[in-house]
């Protein structure tokens, strides 16, 4: 029987300069994000579309959810297999394309690179092969439209 579940956030625009959206460069894009319980998230806009690069954006979260997705799964499956890891660091990479004159755009895809440290006694192609399956059971990556890949490197300790 499926299951439901529910997940909120609160986004509360913070970039009125006193004019609110009167002009373009009227306004930032700061806002405040928060979920209840949780630390709030200072976001705007990427920089290139006048946005604080401090703050992370929601290209930055989407590619962000997409990893941490994948890890959070990737180490269960290790786990009920067998595979002890010790480390994991992933260099996730997301493309976006976007399409003059409006600016409309959407990912075209996202490339995630773990590196995962596993012990000597553990297999290492069953450690590689667990990607294909979190990758398959990831809620957020069988949420997008478009394709996450993944090229991890296992590196036996």
């Amino acid at each position: 029987m499926a299951q439901e579940h529910t997940y909120s956030a609160t986004v509360t625009w913070t970039g009125n300069l006193g004019a609110g959206t009167a002009g373009y460069k009227a306004y930032t894009r700061d806002h405040d994000i928060a979920c209840p319980g949780k630390p709030v998230i200072q976001g705007s806009a990427d920089p290139a579309y006048r946005g604080d690069a401090s703050r992370l954006n929601p290209e930055d979260m989407l590619v962000a959810a997409l990893s941490a997705c994948h890890m959070l799964w990737y180490l269960h499956l290790c786990s009920a297999a067998g595979v002890i890891v010790t480390a994991y660091e992933d260099s996730a990479e997301g493309v976006m394309q976007t399409h003059p004159p409006e600016g409309a755009g959407e990912f075209t895809r996202v490339t995630l690179k773990p590196r995962v440290t596993i012990t000597a006694e553990s297999d290492a192609e069953t450690a590689e092969r667990l990607h294909e399956t979190a990758n398959a059971n990831c809620f957020v990556a069988r949420s997008v439209s478009f394709p996450v890949d993944h090229r991890p490197t296992i590196v036996t300790a």
